[in-house]
């Protein structure tokens, strides 16, 4: 992909972010159901899931010719986040 300017750059980007806020919507609404099938804060946490998903998503990051740091890194951020709003739906949930 090439670019004839920082502005063009920038606004491709934009319209990435704007589809990655979307996708990471999705996979949030996805987590809060999956808070439903959870018993418990350890099934919450589910640290062999987390680690299948990182191996998962190097491999992909590998193949589309990605740094596999940048996106274990990424996503070890983003599952933090969504472990502590499942952690906060399941415990709503709990309370009812």
């Amino acid at each position: 992909m090439e670019f004839d300017s920082i502005e063009a750059v920038r606004e491709e980007i934009d319209q990435l972010d704007h589809q990655l806020v979307a996708l990471i919507a999705r996979r949030g609404e996805c987590v809060k159901a999956a808070a439903q099938f959870k018993q418990d804060r350890a099934a919450v946490r589910a640290p062999d899931r987390v680690q299948q998903v990182i191996d998962k998503v190097r491999g992909q990051a590998k193949a589309q010719g990605l740094s596999e740091e940048i996106i274990e890194q990424v996503y070890r951020a983003m599952i933090a986040a969504f472990i502590d709003y499942e952690l906060q739906q399941h415990r709503c949930l709990q309370e009812k």
